[in-house]
């Protein structure tokens, strides 16, 4: 088989889906990229045996048809040292010897059989595979549900439940969630439902591929899901993932529902305060104090072992009884840098109670943004 590329389309394409690549593969086939010539479109696909990711380039100058294993990092690495030219790809399927021609030069390197990378099985095709269930999003809210919840997961394969996103859809609502029992981040749409309710849980990993992949699309994106994988179909692009297996913790069950303790303050101020103050905390347990009394927030740390300490003073509006409550300042700040909003809500019952932090503004009247963060005791 015979087609002609662009270098940078190529590369372009390649980069967008190297991230799946293991540096270690149980298979040394999973090294490589998988190309499949039909007709003018040429299909580039590569896999960890967990997640596939494919991506297309329909191209005009081609010959012949079929697949080839080619290198994924030696591809990679050799196609940075071009400018963008077209290059042409002449690829014998006896020995799976690929010869590159650019204007001025001939390159010959070693592939391998097509037929030797690992196939997926189609969505609801597995024994116990529940019916398919689907909806279809921008790729903007996507990106944004999966920006704004990811971080919270957990990075513990004792609770593999918690390494992921959960992905809820019902009648009322599309909703995610993460959480790693320490902090919690729910992002809500209004405006996706479904007539049934059906859930699965997402992995970090093709979560993080996905959330940069969307920032390049414009057009809807389709998620399709049965009891075992999700595909996730979108222009140039479709992501084939096994789902978390596993049922999802009852989240709704430590979010307070009585909440009488309100404040509400500028988030820019409180983030840069909050930082300076959260350096002269203890390392061992990023202990931070936040006292609420009128007008008034003091943040403070301190240090016993170096005697070091902080103190920060900010205005806010406060209703409530004066309290003093204590939180990891590394995860107040990480649940800060993940809301947008000129001003936040942090809404408290008690010292011992899960805190709420919430943006005062939304970006749209159909999202519903809350994230939650256990207190420390003082």
């Amino acid at each position: 088989m015979e087609f002609i590329v662009s270098t940078s389309n190529l590369l372009s394409q390649l980069n967008t889906i190297k991230g799946v690549i293991n540096s270690k593969n149980t298979l040394p086939i999973l090294d490589n990229f998988l190309f499949t010539l039909d007709g003018n479109v040429l299909k580039i696909e590569a896999s960890d045996l967990e997640t596939r990711l494919e991506t297309k380039l329909e191209l005009e100058n081609v010959k012949g048809a079929g697949v080839i294993a080619i290198e994924a990092k030696k591809l990679t690495d050799m196609l940075g040292l071009f400018s963008d030219e077209p290059l042409t790809f002449k690829v014998d399927l006896t020995n799976y010897k690929i010869d590159i021609f650019s204007a001025s030069g001939k390159y010959t390197i070693a592939g391998a059989n097509g037929k030797d990378f690992p196939k997926t099985q189609p969505l609801g095709e597995s024994d116990d595979a529940a019916s398919i269930s689907s909806f279809t999003i921008a790729p903007e809210i996507l990106r944004k549900a999966i920006t704004s919840t990811a971080f919270a997961s957990a990075d513990d394969d004792a609770r593999p439940m918690l390494t992921g996103i959960l992905f809820e859809l019902t009648p009322e609502h599309l909703r995610f969630v993460a959480t790693d029992s320490h902090k919690l981040a729910r992002y809500t749409r209004t405006d996706i439902k479904s007539e049934t309710q059906a859930s699965f849980i997402f992995p970090q990993k093709p979560a993080n591929l996905l959330k940069n992949i969307l920032a390049k699309e414009t057009a809807d994106v389709k998620v399709e899901f049965d009891s075992k994988q999700v595909v996730i179909t979108m222009a140039q692009s479709i992501l084939n993932c096994r789902l978390i297996d596993g049922k999802y913790p009852n989240y709704a069950a430590v979010i307070p529902l009585e909440n009488p303790n309100k404040l509400i303050i500028n988030k820019a101020d409180f983030y840069t305060k909050l930082r300076r103050v959260a350096f002269f905390s203890n390392p061992s347990n990023n202990l931070t104090r936040l006292e609420m009394s009128g007008t008034r927030l003091m943040i403070s740390a301190q240090n016993i072992d170096y005697a070091s300490s902080a103190k920060e003073e900010l205005n806010c509006q406060y209703e409530g009884d004066d309290m003093q409550i204590g939180f990891k300042s590394k995860f107040l700040l990480n649940i800060l840098d993940n809301i947008n909003s000129e001003d936040v809500t942090i809404e408290m019952s008690d010292p011992g109670r899960a805190g709420l932090i919430m943006p005062v503004e939304k970006d749209d009247e159909n999202e519903d943004v809350l994230m939650l963060l256990m207190p420390m005791m003082i």
